[in-house]
């Protein structure tokens, strides 16, 4: 099952009109709002200064403008979308090309959406119909200040062939934002006993492997969400991964037992999509020993 990074843009080329990077990103949130310079380039850091500061409606304004835009899904987007069996699709990334790109899929398919509870408190998750209809989430579904339930979900949602999963929201189709220290505090204090994660993610993922594209793992949250994202699935994984590696991401492919492919995205991309460039798939101990 493909789980999408924002390493993945990067496939537009001179095409992508949109922040690529938690470095773009942050500069662009920081371009109109003076920020402490301790913090000018960590993300979650600024987002939450600006919320503090000039009010969370700055930060979605600016989340909103930063991702706006009339970029058309790559090949390698299309690509995944039209596979013939595709339960789910992880997007870990705010970008709306994904959706855009299983707009053209016959299936059914939907969205599950991690959101702010700065903004719904209440509940973890928003599903979406693919024309961008708001389900209402069951009651058993909200928490309270004592008691957090799990993410149960909308009986339609677990009829879709395909769920698109965006733990961190999207500017589409609701302009949902996980991006301040504040909107990860209460998602983080639950994430290890898993209620944050959606029901038809929990249950799709079972027995199932990931393949990790666009994503890199030298930041703790990063590694958090594949994390908790890919538990109690299988065994092990894939990941592109090309260039030289951080002693965490080496770590983390050990932990996981993620076997890396140790090659250019667009290369990769390539390949899957018909061409033959080599790749070098590596297991995690053997990737540690290079």
């Amino acid at each position: 099952m493909p789980y999408l990074g924002p390493g993945v843009l990067a496939l537009a080329g001179e095409a992508c009109t949109v922040p690529a990077s938690p470095d773009a990103l942050v500069a662009r949130l920081t371009e109109k709002a003076s920020v402490p310079h301790k913090i000018r380039n960590n993300l979650t850091a600024a987002a939450q200064f600006i919320e503090n500061f000039k009010h969370r409606n700055t930060v979605k304004a600016a989340m909103t403008e930063a991702f706006t835009n009339a970029m058309q899904p790559t090949a390698f987007h299309r690509y995944l979308a039209q596979m013939p069996k595709l339960p789910l699709m992880v997007h870990a990334w705010y970008d709306d090309l994904p959706g855009k790109a299983l707009a053209a899929r016959t299936e059914s398919w939907g969205i599950a959406q991690g959101i702010s509870q700065s903004e719904h408190f209440g509940n973890w998750v928003h599903y979406f119909e693919s024309d961008a209809t708001l389900l209402p989430n069951p009651p058993e579904s909200r928490f309270s200040v004592d008691s957090c339930a799990p993410a149960v979900a909308p009986d339609e949602a677990k009829r879709w062939k395909t769920l698109l999963y965006e733990p961190l929201g999207s500017i589409a189709p609701a302009e949902n934002y996980l991006v301040s220290d504040t909107d990860f505090v209460e998602v983080l204090t639950e994430i290890d006993i898993q209620t944050p994660i959606p029901e038809p993610v929990r249950d799709i993922r079972k027995g199932r492997h990931f393949l990790f594209l666009g994503c890199r793992f030298g930041k703790q949250l990063d590694r958090l969400w594949a994390r908790q994202v890919s538990k109690r699935s299988s065994e092990f994984h894939w990941a592109v991964l090309p260039g030289e590696l951080t002693k965490n991401e080496l770590r983390f492919l050990e932990e996981k037992n993620i076997k890396r492919i140790d090659m250019p995205l667009e290369d990769f991309a390539d390949a899957l999509m018909g061409g033959e460039p080599e790749a070098k798939t590596q297991q995690p101990e053997m990737a540690l020993g290079a």
